[in-house]
């Protein structure tokens, strides 16, 4: 497709004209994040505005409620997936005090969207805001069924969550800018390709739970993991968890083979110890870091 781009960086019908492939990102949400869909579309304005003459690419903002078109002999739900959420590349997902309307398959809409996309082993990017709304305007039933759907997925995979609109802008942008160069932009020359194949980065060989540690350790507040030796055994801590918590011999310590493993591949360091080796510290590494975005985004949502 052939776009046009003036001086200032916006499209117009008057300037030089280049070729760029159309990527279709659908925005899914329930009712109560109208401004957060608003700062979705500004981000990849923005992307756009900066990276989409020189990467050949224009991300596509698509909604449900400017994509479809009335139709008759199926669920709603089913005609807005087959009508706009079938040709979306890449979705993202953004939640707050709703988890919306059932469909009769999922528990709201835009859950149902989420599924089928990740079904399709397309990437999913999915928020949960945490800014503060006043008791009298929560619909308990909402947001009850709305952790649930959390907790699962915290499960399954994961999430990210913003406390202020300025955050969620600043996440994004970064965000989606990574997402866009993993899954759309050819590494020969910075620029969209359309018949090759996007290979995904590549991820040192790890085990289930050396995983689960990894991104854990991540988004604890100081990317540090304990391993504390007491009576009872050894426990594994980081982001305020007990991962060996509860758990019986054989459990544990695979747990601790987590650990060595994390540590054995310099994904984790050695930060020494505290009470005469009684607790030993660790913190993420640069390069752990890396690998737990890598695993984030590609285990976003299950696939």
């Amino acid at each position: 497709m052939v776009y046009k781009r003036s001086v200032r960086g916006s499209f117009s019908e008057t300037a030089v004209p280049y070729r760029a492939k159309v990527i279709k990102v659908m925005i899914a949400s329930p009712s109560d994040v109208r401004a957060e869909r608003q700062i979705v579309r500004h981000v990849i304005e923005e992307w756009n505005n900066t990276h989409s003459e020189d990467k050949n690419l224009v991300l596509m903002p698509v909604g449900w409620e400017s994509h479809s078109a009335p139709a008759i002999g199926g669920r709603p739900q089913a005609i807005i997936n087959k009508q706009v959420l079938a040709d979306c590349d890449l979705l993202i997902a953004v939640f707050w005090t709703k988890v919306g309307t059932p469909t009769g398959k999922a528990v709201s809409g835009t859950v149902e969207e989420i599924e089928e996309h990740v079904k399709a082993k397309k990437p999913a990017m999915v928020y949960f805001s945490s800014v503060p709304v006043a008791p009298g305007l929560v619909d308990f039933d909402q947001m009850k069924a709305l952790q649930e759907f959390k907790s699962k997925l915290r499960a399954r995979g994961l999430y990210d969550e913003f406390e202020s609109p300025e955050a969620f802008r600043e996440k994004l942008t970064r965000q989606l800018a990574q997402t866009v160069i993993r899954h759309f932009v050819s590494k020969k020359n910075g620029s969209h390709v359309a018949d090759e194949p996007v290979i995904p980065p590549e991820l040192p060989p790890l085990s289930q739970p050396a995983k689960t540690l990894l991104m854990e350790a991540a988004q604890d507040a100081e990317g540090v993991v304990l391993r504390l030796h007491a009576d009872a055994g050894v426990a594994i801590l980081t982001n305020d968890k007990n991962l060996s918590e509860h758990q019986d011999a054989r459990t544990a310590a695979r747990w601790e083979g987590a650990l060595r493993e994390l540590h054995d591949k310099g994904l984790i360091r050695d930060r020494g110890d505290r009470g005469n080796g009684y607790t030993v510290i660790f913190g993420v590494t640069d390069e752990g870091y890396r690998v737990a975005e890598l695993l984030k985004e590609q285990h976003l949502v299950p696939q």
